[in-house]
């Protein structure tokens, strides 16, 4: 039984700025000194608005309800009983998917002439249907592969789309990895670990970099891969490998199969960190002394596609 509606929310990137330049007035000077569109800012600060509002009265169903800004994810405890909606870009749904564990995730797209919204596949106005279906527990989900780091300290991180093990900045990481009996010392920008439905995105890129590289020295231009959201399966690729006496560059890039890990065994004494989904605000310290097992999660994102018509 879903007892709890939570309603993720973000803000806007006009409710960001002014939280950073204090006022809307200097805002505006900021943006438009810059040759940006304050005018488009505001129309999408609206429309979020507007469709906020819109979202709040299709979810008074009755049941206690508790908005959440995306920046209290990492803190907040959902519990088994939360139906959740979260009301954003896509991303903010891959955010929000891997904290609230098996509960079903209903996504809900503010602006449809401004998003795609793969991941967002409700609107407003369709919002409460989908809500009343899912309490009734009458939904279609899809089912999607989260990937897990784990340290030994028994931290660990989730990602929807993809995990990345490195150091901050631009200096080279140091670190041992090991995947199906092959092992070695490595120094690169860092690894990179992707979920099915992550491996149309930042993966994707490192495909497009390896073929491009590969056809401007004379090699065999490599294709892409990619996975359904479903697949058991994570994707791993070591970005820009060095080799020398010190370090090797053979383990780069494969697939890791239902119930095989990637351990990566951190060497860097400072500034080493594992993230998701392109947060790097919520990261694990990955330095000297810490082990990283990487593999898929047990447990799936539950992403609410559709509602069970009743029989009869």
């Amino acid at each position: 039984m879903l007892e709890k509606v939570v309603l993720v929310t973000r803000r806007t990137r006009l409710e960001e700025l002014v939280q950073r330049f204090n006022t809307r007035g200097q805002t505006r000077f900021y943006i438009e000194h810059a040759g940006g569109d304050f005018d488009d800012y505001e129309r999408e600060h609206d429309a979020y608005h507007r469709a906020l509002e819109l979202t709040e009265k299709a979810l008074d169903l009755g049941l206690p309800r508790q908005n959440l800004d995306r920046s209290l994810l990492p803190t907040y405890a959902f519990s088994e009983r939360d139906l959740v909606v979260a009301l954003g870009q896509d991303g903010l749904v891959a955010n929000t998917a891997k904290y609230v564990g098996v509960q079903p995730l209903i996504g809900v797209n503010p602006d449809p002439e401004r998003y795609d919204g793969v991941l967002l596949p409700f609107t407003p106005a369709g919002v409460r249907t989908a809500a009343e279906s899912a309490l009734e527990g009458r939904v279609t989900v899809r089912q999607v592969t989260l990937a897990e780091a784990l340290l030994n300290d028994g931290q660990r991180l989730l990602a929807f789309n993809d995990l990345f093990l490195g150091l901050r900045g631009h200096a080279s990481a140091r670190y041992r990895i090991e995947v199906s009996g092959q092992s070695e010392e490595q120094s690169s920008s860092g690894v990179l670990v992707s979920t099915g439905a992550g491996s149309t995105g930042w993966m994707s890129s490192v495909f497009n970099m390896a073929a491009g590289v590969a056809a401007f020295t004379g090699g065999t231009p490599g294709g892409s891969v990619r996975l359904d959201w479903e697949s058991p399966e994570l994707l791993f690729a070591v970005r820009e490998p060095f080799a020398s006496r010190h370090s090797s560059a053979t383990v780069v890039a494969g697939r890791l199969s239902s119930g095989t890990e990637l351990v990566v065994e951190s060497r860097m004494p400072a500034g080493g960190v594992i993230f998701s989904d392109g947060v790097e605000a919520d990261f694990l310290r990955f330095e000297s002394g810490a082990t990283a097992r990487v593999r898929a999660a047990e447990h799936r994102a539950q992403l609410v596609i559709g509602s069970v018509k009743h029989r009869g």
